[in-house]
C-alpha cells in the first residue's frame, strides 16, 4: 500500500525550507532583473541557518521514502524561488546522466563537478533522433562537431554531457553521450540566452568544432551501435525518469507560492473559501481557488508516485511522464489563474506573482514538452511504437 503521510520530522524539514524560502524571496527580484549576474553559491543570511538535508536523519521503512521527500523538498525550495537558494548544491542535469549511465570510474573522475547536458540543437528540439552533432572515433580520441542551444547551467557548469550521433542513419540507436569539460580545445560557449523566465538560471549556446576528447569520455564506455533497440540512448533516457518528476515538483512549488499569495491577498479583503459549502454555494473566485488547489494536489500525488516507484527500483517511465505532463501543465495554468484572480495586483512587479507566472512556463517545455509526455503515455497505453504514433 502506498502511503505518502509525512513524519513529524519531515514536516519540520519542509517548514524550515519554506522559512528559508522567505529569505530567498528578498533576493529573487534582484537576480530576475540582473540576469547577467549569477546568484551566489550561498546567501550571507544563511550562514547560521541549518541545512535541511542534515535534518533528515537516518531513514527507516516507516519514514517517507527518500526519493519522495527529496522531491517535496525541491517543491518547498522553489516555493521560495526557482533559481536563488540559501545554498546551492553541486550538480546539473548532466550529473543525473552520469549517475544513470556512467561507469564507476567515470563517476569517481567527475565527482564534485557540475555537468550540464546538451541535447537541443537549432534544427532539433523534441525529436531527439534528428540530432546532427556527430562523434567520430579517430584512434584513441573522439572528434565532436556540432552546435547545441538552450543548455541549462551551460555557463556555470564545469563541463557538459553532449548527445551526439555515431551514425545518423541509425537514428536513436546511433546516439551516444560524451563528457566534455570546459577549456577543451574546439569547445566554445558562444553566448548566454536572455529569456522570459528563470532569468537567474543561465542558459547557454555551445559550438563544438573538431573538438577532441579521450576515448574513455564516452558515457558508459559502450562504443557499439546496436542493430536493434536504443543502446546508449535508452540508457541516458533513464535520466529523465527521475528528473522529469523533479521538474514538475519545482513548477508546483511556484504554483503553490502563487496560490498561497492569492489566498492571503483575498483573505485580507474578506474573501475566504468555506470548504463546507457546496459548489453552487461558492462564489466564482472561491470555486477557482478550490479547483487550483485540487489540481496542485493531484499533480503532487503523481510526482510522489513516480518517485516512490523509482525508490523501489521499479519501472516508472510512464509515471514519470504522467507527473511531468500533469505537473508542467498545472504549474503553468495555476499561476496564470492566480494572476487573473489578483488582477492589477498580480501583474505589478511589487509582488512576485508575475515572476512565478513567467518562471513556470519552462516546466511544461524542457526535459520533454507536455505534448511529448502525452505521446509517451499514449504509446504505452495503446501499445504503439514511436514510429506508429508520433
Amino acid at each position: 500500500m502506498i502511503d505518502f503521510q509525512l513524519t513529524e520530522n519531515d514536516e519540520k524539514v519542509l517548514a524550515e525550507i519554506r522559512r528559508q524560502g522567505l529569505i530567498v524571496r528578498e533576493h529573487a527580484r534582484y537576480y530576475d532583473e540582473h540576469e547577467d549576474e549569477f546568484p551566489p553559491d550561498s546567501l550571507p543570511e544563511g550562514k547560521d541557518l541549518p541545512n535541511p538535508f542534515s535534518m533528515l536523519g537516518g531513514r527507516n521503512e516507516e519514514d517517507t521514502p527518500m526519493g519522495v521527500i527529496v522531491l517535496l523538498m525541491a517543491m518547498a525550495q522553489s516555493w521560495g524561488d526557482y533559481s536563488v537558494r540559501i545554498r546551492n548544491t553541486i550538480g546539473g542535469l548532466g550529473n543525473a546522466a552520469l549517475r544513470a549511465s556512467g561507469t564507476e570510474e567515470q563517476m569517481l573522475r567527475w565527482n564534485g563537478k557540475t555537468l550540464a547536458m546538451a541535447i537541443t540543437e537549432p534544427g532539433c528540439g523534441s525529436d531527439s533522433k534528428a540530432i546532427q552533432t556527430t562523434a567520430v572515433l579517430d584512434g584513441e580520441e573522439w572528434v565532436i562537431n556540432g552546435e547545441k542551444i538552450f543548455v541549462t547551467t551551460g555557463c556555470r557548469a564545469d563541463g557538459v554531457v553532449v548527445w551526439a550521433t555515431l551514425d545518423r542513419a541509425a537514428g536513436r540507436s546511433g546516439i551516444k553521450s560524451f563528457v566534455i569539460m570546459k577549456e577543451t580545445p574546439g569547445f566554445e560557449v558562444t553566448h548566454k540566452e536572455k529569456k522570459l523566465g528563470i532569468r537567474a538560471d543561465d542558459t547557454a549556446a555551445m559550438v563544438f568544432k573538431d573538438c577532441r576528447i579521450p576515448r574513455d569520455h564516452l558515457l558508459g564506455g559502450n562504443e557499439e551501435i546496436p542493430k536493434h533497440g536504443s543502446g546508449g540512448f535508452r540508457g541516458v533516457m533513464k535520466t529523465f525518469n527521475m528528473t522529469r518528476p523533479s521538474v514538475a515538483a519545482t513548477g508546483l512549488g511556484m504554483a503553490m507560492a502563487a496560490l498561497d499569495f492569492t489566498r492571503d491577498a483575498l483573505a485580507d479583503e474578506g474573501v475566504e473559501v468555506d470548504w463546507e459549502r457546496g459548489t453552487h454555494s461558492r462564489s466564482a473566485i472561491e470555486q477557482k481557488l478550490v479547483e487550483i488547489e485540487a489540481d496542485i494536489e493531484a499533480a503532487r500525488l503523481a510526482i510522489c508516485h513516480a518517485a516512490w516507484l523509482a525508490g523501489r527500483g521499479e519501472e516508472n517511465n510512464v509515471e514519470a511522464s504522467i507527473s511531468k505532463a500533469k505537473g508542467g501543465e498545472v504549474a503553468r495554468t495555476a499561476t496564470q489563474r492566480c494572476l487573473e484572480i489578483l488582477g492589477a495586483v498580480g501583474i505589478t512587479r511589487d509582488h512576485l506573482v508575475e515572476k512565478w507566472c513567467r518562471d513556470t512556463r519552462i516546466t511544461d517545455i524542457y526535459e520533454g514538452t507536455g505534448q511529448i509526455q502525452r505521446l509517451i503515455i499514449a504509446r504505452k497505453i495503446l501499445g504503439y511504437s514511436s514510429a506508429e504514433l508520433s
